[in-house]
């Protein structure tokens, strides 16, 4: 099953370049990556849920992957979301949201605070509104380190992910590294627009911060009756079992995922177990045609 790309349009006319496995007649899955990931780090999730019989849908948010960059900086929390509603009025009603990381803030805000009732389901990856900052501290680093100088090679990207991400495996083939880089003259850089990382943004995504006005978005889409599911890495340096705990006594209603095996990026480090519990999930509160 090869993805069909479409192409919609966001505030200012950042282009969004999303992709769709399955049925455009289905109900949607609309999965929404991390900070400086991009539509294909779903790619086998995608495909396990085209086959149940969803349509599943990936979207580079803006400035990131083949989505424009923003030439105002625009990269509020806020704007993502308008985004990623305008790629929703392309889809049949109330499709389930999976967001994980910056794509999580994304769902709380648009589900929770711009267009409630909007999703019929909400899934968070390795994210809650008092996410730990000295682990957001770490992926900052991470993003900020090299945003400029770029690579040499796609050995020295392997040699920095394998540096920061020491329980997945190094890959042998690194041809899977080009889709998140850029070959600007004799150099590789990442893909994402550096603005949105490196704080020189005139509208950087300061709600990512403001706790409090996450957790009232968390708390307005679950007082729709709408059902989310928490996915927690065993090993996330983002949400502590401390933080999980936290968010779940406040919200009991959220069901939770502990994956083993797995840190911040759950979808890649264990993909077997992350697409099983998003497809329990989706077949306990959600029908497909």
């Amino acid at each position: 099953m090869a993805p069909e790309p479409f192409l919609t349009y966001g505030p200012g006319g950042v282009r969004i370049v999303s992709d769709r496995l399955g049925d455009p007649q289905s109900p949607a899955v609309v999965f929404l990556h991390g900070g400086g990931q991009t539509r294909n780090s779903w790619g086998r999730t995608a495909a396990a849920v085209a086959e149940r019989g969803w349509q599943a849908i990936t979207v580079d948010l803006r400035g990131h992957g083949e989505s424009d960059w923003s030439t105002e900086g625009d990269y509020r929390v806020v704007s993502f979301a308008a985004d990623i509603q305008e790629v929703l009025r392309t889809l049949p009603p109330q499709p389930v949201l999976v967001g994980a990381s910056l794509g999580g803030f994304t769902a709380m805000l648009l589900a929770g605070e711009l267009a409630p009732g909007i999703a019929s389901a909400v899934v968070l990856v390795d994210i809650v509104p008092n996410m730990d900052p000295s682990g957001a501290s770490r992926v900052h680093a991470f993003m900020v380190d090299r945003v400029t100088s770029g690579f040499e090679s796609l050995d020295e990207v392997a040699d920095m992910i394998a540096e920061y991400n020491p329980q997945r495996p190094r890959p042998t083939d690194l041809d899977g590294l080009r889709t998140n880089l850029r070959r600007r003259g004799d150099r590789w850089y990442w893909h994402w627009d550096p603005k949105f990382i490196s704080d020189t943004s005139s509208l950087p995504p300061t709600e990512v911060t403001d706790a409090d006005r996450l957790y009232t978005a968390v708390d307005a889409i679950l007082r729709n009756d709408v059902p989310m599911l928490l996915v927690r890495g065993q090993m996330s340096d983002l949400v502590s079992q401390e933080r999980a705990d936290q968010f779940l006594s406040r919200f009991p209603q959220v069901e939770f995922v502990d994956v083993g095996g797995a840190g911040h990026m759950v979808a890649g480090d264990r993909n077997d177990v992350f697409a099983e519990a998003v497809l329990d999930f989706l077949a306990r509160h959600a029908n497909t045609r």
